[in-house]
Order: structure tokens, then sequence, then C-alpha cells
């Protein structure tokens, strides 16, 4: 059974509000063609109809009133993932014409070889690209053996990037379940985003953040550092940042990083967060009238968890969040 009405994918509806929506890892694209918002979040039988993992839209004209959900995406049988074992960190990105879902999939049932200390078993997941001609779907898969990143990599939460001379990369996490300090890597893909096309780059370490507090289990060693959600901006000042997120004292935190040399490979330097309290795996997008607005998820937990917008601020070389945006929540 649906857990409400914002999640029956059989009987889409007008009007649901974000505080309808459960909303985990939550991404907007900004169709300008139709002058359409797209929300999209990840579709789990637990709280839907369906009968597989898979990715759900929202639409919208205002960011006030969502029509949906629709199903986009649904994990195909036949491929390296498991249909029942999830689908994270959707988002879609239009790209030489076409609109291209990069999707975290999973499969529990194949084991990696696991390093001396490991937090807990390693099993294959890792970001995937599937393709549409609409931002609607159905999108699918391009490369079915396997991830995009290594596969003997235990990765999530993939992203594209365009460098200054074109090339597209992913950007993606290295698990702190298996790396324990995780990282943020990029992987060269092809012109058309079938494959990668190099080996992966380190970009920098989720500890190397100043704020950085560890998941702290009493009786278990090691420590480890979490890294999730990254996202990649040029300011308008042609500085390039990097939202990501991970944790503080107080619980999940969403964060900025800022390449000192203005390229992919960094040197990346750590500022301060710019949400806190059990917020976090944000990104920003353009409104239709040119002003910044960052998306992220609050409370961490899931089905309580919500997508909340803020009112952001282009620096030169950074961005600020300016306040929550309380009018589209209630």
């Amino acid at each position: 059974m649906p857990y409400n009405n914002a999640s029956d994918t059989l009987n889409p509806r007008k009007g649901h509000r974000l505080i309808d929506i459960p909303a985990h890892d939550p991404f907007v694209l900004a169709h300008r063609e139709t002058n359409t918002y797209y929300l999209f979040t990840t579709g789990i039988p637990e709280l839907t109809d369906l009968s597989r993992n898979g990715v759900l839209a929202y639409k919208s004209k205002n960011l006030l009133d969502w029509d949906g959900p629709y199903v986009v995406f649904e994990v195909p049988d036949g491929t390296w993932a498991h249909p029942q074992h999830g689908t994270w960190a959707p988002e879609v990105h239009l790209y030489q014409g076409k609109y291209y879902l990069f999707v975290t999939l999973h499969n529990r049932n194949t084991k990696l070889a696991e390093p001396p200390e490991v937090w807990n078993t390693n099993h294959l997941r890792g970001t995937t690209i599937a393709v549409s001609d609409s931002p609607e779907g159905p999108f699918e898969l391009l490369k079915t053996d396997g991830p995009m990143p290594p596969k003997n990599f235990m990765t999530l939460d993939g992203t594209l990037y365009v460098d200054e001379d074109k090339k597209p990369w992913m950007v993606y996490c290295h698990e702190w379940i298996q790396v324990i300090d995780g990282t943020f890597e990029a992987i060269p893909l092809k012109d058309d985003l079938s494959a990668a096309s190099g080996e992966p780059q380190h970009l920098f370490k989720a500890s190397d953040a100043p704020w950085i507090n560890t998941e702290r289990k009493p009786d278990v060693r090691p420590t480890v550092y979490v890294s999730d959600g990254c996202q990649l901006y040029r300011t308008k000042g042609g500085h390039l940042v990097m939202l990501w997120s991970s944790y503080n004292k107080e619980g999940y935190v969403q964060t900025i990083a800022r390449s000192r040399s203005g390229k992919l490979a960094g040197p990346w330097e750590q500022l301060d967060p710019l949400v806190v309290g059990d917020s976090g795996h944000g990104m920003l997008f353009k409104t239709f009238e040119g002003d910044w607005m960052l998306i992220l998820h609050h409370p961490f937990s899931t089905p309580e968890s919500r997508a909340k917008i803020y009112d952001v601020e282009e620096t030169e070389d950074s961005f600020r969040v300016i306040k929550a945006r309380v009018d589209l929540h209630n």
C-alpha cells in the first residue's frame, strides 16, 4: 500500500506540497521548454505500489504545487543490479539533446573482496546511467554489466560534470564502508556517456573538512568518515565548487568545497557548512526567473524525510544560503 497519496504511482494527483512527498536525495531539473520543474526522488516498494525499485518524478510550474508521482525508471531484470536492492540519488541532466538519469544501483548478493579494515560487508554498489528523449522517461540503461566506476569499488551518488574542454566526467563518492575515510573521485566518460574512458582520479577525502565528526561507535573500530552527495557548479566569478554531505557533531550536514585551481583536479579547500541540523544531500538549481535555490532533504530518516528549499545568493567564488522558503513547504 502507498505511504500516502503522494506515493501512489497508480493514481498520480495534482496539488501535492513538499510536506506531502517522501523525498530522499531530491534533485530538481528546470525544464525551460515547458516552464516545468521536475523533482526526482527514489521510488521504493516499501512506500509505494511499485513491485521493484525505481525513480519517481513530480512536476510543478511554481515549486509550490506538485503533480505526481510518475514512474520514470524501474530497475530491469537481466542486469548487474538487483531490482529489489535500491535506487539511490537519482538525478537527470540534459546533455547533447538527451536526458540522462544518473542513479546508484546495488546488488547485495554480489560480495566484493574486502580490504583489511572495513565497516561491514562490501557488496556491489555504484552509479549507472540511463537515457531518454524526455525528462519524463522512460529511461533505459546505457550499460548493463556494471556501474560506471570500477566494479570492485563500492561507490555511490555519481553526478555529471562537463569540464572546460567539454569533456564529460562522472564525479562520485567512494564509500566509507569500503575505504573507511570516504573520498570523492572523478572518472572520465565517453562522449556519449555509455562507459568510462579512463581511470578514476582522487579529488579529496571527507576527513579534509575541519569540522567533520565521525560516526562514532563505542565498541567498533576503525573510525569512519562519510562522503555523500557530490554536485559541481561554476560560480559567476569562474570558481568551481562542490556541494557534499557528511556529519558534524549535530548530525547530517550540507557543506561545500572549492577548487583552488578552478579545475576538477583541485586542490580542494573545505568551506563552512551551508545547512546543518540533520539536513543534506542537496543540489542547486536556477528558477525560471534566474534565482538560485538549494534543495535538500530533512530529516535523514525515511519515510519522514522531506525536500526543503532555500533561497541562495551566488557570490564571486561560492554560494551562500539566505533562508529556508517556508512558504513552499507547508
